[in-house]
């Protein structure tokens, strides 16, 4: 059974970074394409960052283009998103997931004051 459990989110101020990780288990992690998502009270949930199953390739939302980086530890089974100079319209819970799977997280809660 795949599980994926995210950790790391919480209250910080403008400016400030945060490090999520993401643990998976029951799946060859090292295959697939990985990816962080969030949502906003109100809001969808929109795709955040990828990485492919390599590590060689990443994109980014233009949103978070250049604060984020998406990285990924094949063998410990985890993914990260790093998040820098955070915004208080980067307020969301936060989910990783393997998309082609259709498997998520729980989420994170990442708050950002201003």
């Amino acid at each position: 059974q795949v599980q994926l459990v995210e950790s790391g989110g919480g209250l910080v101020q403008a400016g400030g970074s945060l490090r999520l990780s993401c643990v998976a288990s029951g799946v060859i992690v090292s295959i697939w394409n990985m990816a962080w998502y969030r949502q906003a009270p109100g809001n969808q949930r929109e795709w955040v960052a990828d990485i492919m199953s390599g590590g060689g390739t990443t994109n980014y939302a233009d949103s978070v283009k250049g604060r984020f980086t998406i990285s990924r530890d094949n063998a410990k089974k985890t993914v990260y998103l790093q998040m820098n100079s955070l915004k208080p319209e980067d307020t969301a819970v936060y989910y990783c997931g393997i998309p082609t799977m259709k498997k998520w997280g729980q989420g994170t809660q990442v708050t950002v004051s201003s």
